[in-house]
């Protein structure tokens, strides 16, 4: 396990030994019926809530993750915090197998609907961090305490590279309709939704956008469509950006990332709204729970990281004065397709088998 500047590469082949170590793992942790200040059958570790050493789970981009630690360095240096990063996919599938055994002490950046089943596995331990009145409603679980806080939304967006896209002489396109017409065959990289939480997003975006059966019709046609389908919901963009295909389906970050960076790449936000997620935050459910890990998580939501957040996010859990970066639409929240998390989370397994069955095949190998 790597240290806070640097981050433990899980490869995406773990995923099949992950989920049978779930299956395998006879180990039961034996739960303390002790409550402690807000946090109930789970005892504290002994220690100061600004020393230790705690171990994050988190899907939180590559090239966000140091600059947002910088700023918990500065203001808990003598906190050591070991990060475990991939794609939502793999930490999802990490965390779950994990569930008698569990090894991080919380979760930072995955996605809700992750959460979401983890909790519905008995996994969390609600806490309500400091700082949780300013976060807004639709950003945390209802419960009180809570067991799952978010703290910025993604949305999908479309990575067009417009020198590719002219050379090929085909259209911009504009909506996810759009991408569905034969003259786009073998022009798109999709990411794969049983490894990328990007990937999910927009097919459950599409499918509760077109109800099930239009939506499975509709990933028919696209799936004509698709060259690749990827492992990493920021790879299609960054393809696209290289000119290996002129349009990548990934999300509004990575698309405007990449156009402010100076690559001719032109974000498309689809006219029919956009499948989105919470990046969102959890304490594990442990016989022992640290007080650094309460810490880090009342930081996680506090203004001053928020604003980091917001350097590269159109919608943050907590509002900010940081103007919505260019590139993104000017109400951003307007762009967001209805979403069901709990309809996401609950049919998740389904979606993702039938998916894989019709699809998977133009995947990429996995790492």
């Amino acid at each position: 396990m790597l240290s806070r500047k640097q981050l433990l590469k899980l490869g995406s082949s773990s995923v099949a030994s992950l989920m049978l170590a779930l299956a395998l793992n006879g180990c039961v942790v034996k739960e303390s019926t002790e409550a402690v200040g807000d946090v109930s059958g789970a005892a504290l570790d002994a220690g100061s809530v600004e020393s230790g050493e705690i171990t994050v789970y988190t899907a939180i981009e590559d090239d966000q993750i140091e600059g947002y630690l910088a700023e918990f360095e500065k203001a808990y240096p003598d906190i050591e915090v070991n990060v475990v990063r991939d794609s939502t996919g793999i930490v999802t599938a990490k965390l779950l197998a994990e569930k008698d055994n569990p090894q991080a002490d919380l979760v930072w950046g995955l996605a809700a609907s992750s959460l979401v089943l983890a909790e519905q596995q008995g996994m969390l331990e609600p806490y309500a961090p400091k700082g949780l009145d300013k976060v807004k409603p639709k950003f945390r679980d209802e419960k009180n305490p809570p067991t799952w806080v978010g703290i910025d939304a993604w949305i999908s967006a479309f990575c067009v590279n417009t020198v590719e896209l002219e050379k090929a002489g085909l259209p911009m396109p504009a909506s996810w309709e759009d991408l569905a017409d034969p003259v786009y065959k073998g022009s798109l990289v999709m990411p794969n939704p049983a490894s990328s939480g990007t990937g999910f997003l927009s097919v459950s975006a599409l499918l509760q956008l077109k109800g099930e059966e239009g939506g499975w019709q509709y990933l028919d046609g696209l799936h004509e469509n698709i060259a690749q389908y990827t492992h990493s919901g920021s790879k299609p963009c960054k393809l696209a950006g290289a000119g290996e295909f002129p349009i990548g389906i990934s999300f509004g970050y990575r698309a405007v990332r990449q156009k402010n960076d100076g690559e001719p790449i032109a974000p498309v936000f689809p006219e029919e709204g956009s499948g989105w997620e919470m990046e969102a935050n959890a304490l594990i459910k442990k016989e022992q729970i640290k007080p650094a890990a309460k810490t880090f998580l009342d930081w996680a939501i506090s203004p001053e990281i928020s604003e980091k957040y917001a350097e590269g996010f159109a919608i943050t859990a907590v509002d900010t004065n940081v103007p919505v970066p260019d590139g993104f639409p000017a109400d951003p929240t307007a762009q967001l397709a209805e979403n069901d998390f709990a309809w996401a989370a609950e049919n998740r397994e389904r979606i993702l088998a039938e998916w894989t069955s019709k699809y998977d095949g133009k995947s990429e190998p996995k790492e």
